[in-house]
């Protein structure tokens, strides 16, 4: 049956039939539910406050050259500023989460409100979110937003995901303090 699944997923994603409405319904029960209660844990929560305390002064320059380091990391041996993110408790934290959900999330990854990775289950090709939909649509619209990117096949994996993304709220103000993304398997949804 998977098997079929996958096929008929592919087809439909080769004909250009499939896209995010596909599984909508799905991933926004799956963002305003589970996704929803990992992005308001102390974990994630904690992390971001500090961090945004760390990155509240850095200027588009200091963004510049932190997300140059980082992409020149990935294609290196010596990675301290990729080490340094993937070895720190929230990142444990997220490859935990990742590593029980049955293959259901491909990859998660935490953001500040600068749109810098705050922690990740797994490296990502670049630091600094805060140009991309999956922050914009979340952090700049507040509490309660969802972003639901195209269905997409992983070159890597060969699976059909999308990214899931909400933001991060403080608990006490209620206002977003950083945002979250989620690799989903529509397979397992």
């Amino acid at each position: 049956m998977r098997k079929f699944v996958h096929s008929a997923l592919f087809v439909l994603l080769a004909t250009g039939a499939a896209g995010a409405n596909d599984f909508q319904s799905e991933l926004e029960t799956l963002a305003n539910g589970q996704i929803s209660e990992i992005a308001t844990s102390a974990e994630v929560v904690s992390a971001v406050q500090a961090r945004n305390g760390e990155t509240a002064g850095y200027d588009q320059a200091k963004i510049d050259e932190l997300d140059k380091t980082w992409r020149a990391e990935t294609e290196a041996v010596d990675q301290p500023m990729i080490d340094a993110t993937l070895e720190n408790d929230l990142s444990g934290y997220l490859a935990d989460v990742q590593d029980g959900s049955d293959g259901l999330f491909t990859e998660i990854f935490v953001m500040d409100a600068k749109g810098l990775n705050v922690g990740q289950s797994d490296v990502t090709s670049d630091y600094w979110q805060g140009d991309e939909a999956k922050w914009k649509d979340t952090f700049g619209a507040g509490a309660g937003s969802v972003h639901i990117s195209e269905l997409e096949e992983d070159e890597s994996t060969q699976l059909l995901q999308s990214q899931v993304s909400v933001p991060v709220v403080d608990p006490d103000s209620g206002e977003p303090i950083g945002a979250v993304t989620f690799g989903v398997n529509v397979e397992k949804l």
